[in-house]
Parts: structure tokens; C-alpha cells; sequence
């Protein structure tokens, strides 16, 4: 459904802008998955969900900040306009994946939280980065080429089915027994961390012959 006018305010005259960026970035990162699995029969990622955050998501996100509902609140004071997920099968290729955004001449890697490594208290386990994309177009903050913002997060398959049942979990009300349900997940993702580990390994050792 087409948005109204009113509606697409808070993105203004940039929102054609952030698909255009967001379409950009994705295929490079596809492109670079294909070339790798052409060559050496490795996928780097499973597959990657990529969003421009919807006009009404993000006037909620900056009313919960205490921002004004505009395109240089939405663009320049929060920094997930766009969203890109990458879903690997395993824990190298994510960090393949986080190499190659770096590599990009037109990113800079603004700020990376390794979740792998050091998990939240609850297991949760991902890499999340924010990126600022350098384009030909004008920004929110009057520059040309102007400067775009994305946020990525990069997990395995057990990461992401685990982080979707906890994303349940957290936004469901009035659960019975939530004690037990959370400590619960925090043991199944101690277990799929092990696992996605003992797959790595044997991934490697196949790859050694």
C-alpha cells in the first residue's frame, strides 16, 4: 500500500535515496557470496533479509527517543533507516562477511559490538555493526556526496532461530512461568553456541583434506 503524504514526512525528499542504498550494499555483498562459492563451493551466507525502516516504525522509534519527528532525527541522530540481517551457516563466514564490509572503500565501520565472542547475559549471540555509507546523493545534513547510515547484524542459523524465540518471549505478555522460560533459553543458547562451535571445527578439519 502506497504511503500518504503525510506519512513519508519524516524521510522527506531522502527515502527513494535509502532503497537506492540499501539495494546497493546488498548486492555487493551477494555478489561477493557467489564469487566465493564459485570458487571454492562455500556460501557465505544462507541468506539476508534488508529493510528500509517503515515511516511509521521509525516515527515510533524517535517519539521513544524524545525526537522530533524528522528526517534529521530519522537519518542522522538514529542510525537504522536501513537494516540488513545476514544469516550464515557458520561462525567464519560471519566474520568473512564483517572483513568484506570493512573492505568497501565507500563504508566506514562507525561502531561493532561482537556478541559472538562476548554474549549478552540472557546468550544472546550476534555482530552488529553501524556503517555509514558515502554517496553520490545529498544527505539530511546538507553535504554532497552525502552520508547514509545502516545497521547490520550477522549470525549463524541457530543465532537467529534462537534470537527469534527470545524475540517472542520479550514482546509477549503475561507469560506463566517466565523465570523458567528465560533461564530456558539461556541454556539452549549456551547449546547451540557449543554446536554452531563443534560445526566449525568440522567444517575446518573437512576442509583440510
Amino acid at each position: 500500500m502506497e504511503e500518504n503524504t503525510n506519512s513519508s514526512r519524516i524521510y522527506g525528499e531522502y527515502r527513494d535515496n535509502l532503497q537506492t542504498i540499501l539495494d546497493s550494499v546488498v548486492d555487493r555483498i551477494v555478489s561477493f557470496s557467489d564469487e566465493e562459492y564459485a570458487r571454492s563451493g562455500i556460501k557465505l551466507h544462507e541468506h539476508l533479509i534488508a529493510r528500509v525502516k517503515s515511516e511509521d516504525s521509525m516515527r515510533e522509534k524517535c517519539d521513544r527517543r524524545g525526537l522530533p519527528q524528522t528526517p534529521q532525527s530519522a537519518l542522522n541522530e538514529l542510525t537504522d533507516s536501513i537494516g540488513i540481517r545476514i544469516i550464515c551457516s557458520f561462525i567464519d563466514d560471519v566474520y568473512e562477511n564483517v572483513r568484506l564490509l570493512h573492505s568497501f572503500d565507500d563504508i566506514e565501520v562507525v561502531l561493532e559490538k561482537d556478541y559472538i565472542k562476548h554474549a549478552k547475559p540472557n546468550g544472546y549471540r550476534s555482530y552488529h555493526m553501524i556503517i555509514k555509507v558515502k554517496t553520490p546523493f545529498p544527505d539530511v545534513m546538507g553535504r554532497t556526496p552525502g552520508e547514509y547510515y545502516a545497521e547490520i547484524q550477522l549470525r549463524t542459523i541457530a543465532m537467529d532461530s534462537w534470537a527469534a524465540l527470545e524475540h517472542q518471549m520479550k514482546y509477549k505478555r503475561h507469560i506463566a512461568n517466565s523465570e523458567l522460560i528465560v533461564s530456558e533459553l539461556k541454556r539452549c543458547a549456551d547449546e547451540l553456541a557449543a554446536c554452531d562451535v563443534s560445526m566449525q571445527t568440522i567444517r575446518n578439519l573437512i576442509l583440510q583434506q
